[in-house]
């Protein structure tokens, strides 16, 4: 008698393809290895860099992003969209256009538009205006840091106040939930704050002492798409539930990363599940 053969949830990241595989779709695929489902990857942005920096970033032609992602949603049991570096205006716009046709998928949007070191840009700035238009409305889930959360709502943000107020301000512009990383915050403790519709979480964190980590967003915003991926409830139904509980789990997921960052070569330290 045959084996009964195992099925496996995919998570989607789209996204840009770094060399060195600290950051980028490569990092988004082993976070979703930990959180136990099926990584797939659309690349969106081809870079040149490594763990010292972003050197160039070319962005790919929407069609080709599309015709990648529908592929793999029409064939694969995709559960969950993590969208990352989109590089253009024009790739912001077809992503909004995929998310809206999948409405029933839960979707991670982390808004990357600088490198952590590097001379480049992941997102240009005429897109910024787009992604706060188009994609942010679509989105499941915004995990934004400090200077992305600010770009985003046009205001500073020094502190924990300012984050709640940024994380309700993209809810507001239509995402169903945001996170406002608290990592460029002062304070002992690392702050992040996520809004899940007019409710305001906070979850808090020993600050560790670290060398710059390379990957660090997106590795956490696949661990949250990841773990939505994982989860089997309904999202039409229960996405406030399914969001917070993700986020909590990656949250302590990615912590246990930055613990223990390793050293690859190079500046920056990356994180291995």
């Amino acid at each position: 008698m045959a084996r009964p053969i195992r099925k496996l949830s995919c998570a989607l990241a789209i996204g840009g393809l770094d060399p060195g595989g600290g950051a980028g779709i490569l990092a988004d695929l082993r976070a979703f290895s930990a959180a136990g489902v099926f990584g797939c990857a659309v690349v969106a942005l081809v870079t040149v860099q490594s763990t010292s920096g972003l050197e160039a970033a070319e962005p790919v032609p929407s069609r080709q992003i599309l015709a990648q992602a529908r592929a793999v949603l029409k064939h694969q049991r995709v559960r969950a969209i993590k969208i990352g570096a989109l590089g253009s205006d024009g790739n912001v716009r077809a992503l909004g256009e995929l998310l809206a046709a999948n409405r029933d998928l839960p979707s991670v949007v982390d808004p990357v538009m600088l490198p952590t070191r590097g001379r480049a840009r992941l997102l240009r700035e005429r897109a910024v205006r787009t992604m706060r238009e188009v994609l942010v409305p679509r989105a499941g889930l915004v995990t934004a840091n400090v200077p992305e959360a600010e770009a985003l709502v046009g205001t500073r943000i020094i502190s924990v106040s300012d984050a709640r107020h940024a994380a309700l301000a993209i809810v507001r512009m239509g995402a169903r939930a945001a996170l406002v990383k608290g990592g460029h915050l002062a304070g002992p403790r690392a702050i992040d704050v996520l809004a899940v519709g007019d409710e305001i979480f906070e979850l808090s964190t020993k600050r560790l002492s670290l060398p710059t980590v390379h990957g660090g967003g997106c590795t956490l915003a696949s661990l949250i798409a990841g773990r939505m991926a994982w989860d089997a409830r309904d999202w039409k139904s229960e996405d406030e539930a399914i969001v917070v509980d993700a986020v909590r789990w990656a949250k302590k997921a990615h912590f246990g990363l930055l613990d223990r960052a390793h050293d690859v070569g190079g500046e920056m330290r990356v994180l291995v599940p």
